[in-house]
């Protein structure tokens, strides 16, 4: 596992990157506006997100030895090329006349495959060492599942809904008009939405379960120190 690990943080997006670009553009038959929205999105969210909990927040770690800081600069594409990919069979045909409910519906299917995913992703790194996340969780003494447990909801499965519903709504707009300037417009605000919606409901449920906001490190507790 640990082979897989730091194999797959090169090979995986060197080969899933092209390979979901082409697969986006095939999908949408030579729409590029669309095809790009679906690549671009969950690569700069990759890059937003763990780069501000690794680097300014210090809550994450990567253990690789390509770093900057705490963060592995290519990971917006290790997480971004994945996601795409997960989501595409999500979505079936193109629709240019989707309605709210099949956007719902597509929102939900691709936040649980992107939930669960990476739940077993991340718990895994976590318990073989190439992933640190310094929650409460962690400093209670927690396994890697309940650790990963504490964000994938809010960081995996709520960005799959948004980034999964956003792109059928993109469909009712950029299949009969794909102008660059509304295919920026929609990507600008899915990443904004997928950078702070997840974050808000991620401090919310924080407070809620631990008492705090979930947004320094959270020191393991030993006899003499409480853990938070």
């Amino acid at each position: 596992m640990k082979r897989f690990f730091a194999l797959y943080q090169y090979l995986g997006p060197a080969l899933l990157t092209p390979l979901a670009a082409w697969l986006w553009w095939r999908h949408y038959d030579g729409n590029v506006h669309l095809a790009a929205l679906a690549l671009a999105v969950p690569v700069i969210h990759a890059y937003v997100v763990p780069g501000i909990g690794t680097n300014v927040l210090g809550m994450w770690s990567f253990n690789t030895r390509l770093r900057l800081g705490r963060f592995r600069p290519h990971h917006g594409f290790v997480f971004g090329s994945a996601s795409a990919i997960l989501v595409l069979p999500v979505l079936g045909a193109p629709d240019p006349a989707a309605t709210p409910s099949m956007m719902a519906g597509t929102a939900l299917v691709a936040g649980a495959v992107l939930l669960a995913v990476n739940w077993i992703y991340d718990a895994l790194a976590l318990r073989y060492g190439y992933l640190e996340v310094y929650n409460q969780p962690w400093a209670d003494g927690a396994g890697p599942w309940a650790v990963s447990a504490d964000y994938v909801v809010w960081f995996f499965g709520l960005f799959g809904a948004i980034y999964g519903g956003g792109l059928r709504y993109a469909e009712s707009v950029l299949l009969a008009d794909p102008d660059p300037i509304q295919t920026v417009a929609i990507a600008a605000v899915l990443v904004a939405a997928t950078i702070t919606l997840p974050t808000l409901c991620y401090i919310a449920a924080s407070r809620i379960r631990h008492g705090h906001y979930g947004l320094r490190p959270v020191h393991a507790a030993t006899p003499e120190t409480p853990s938070r």
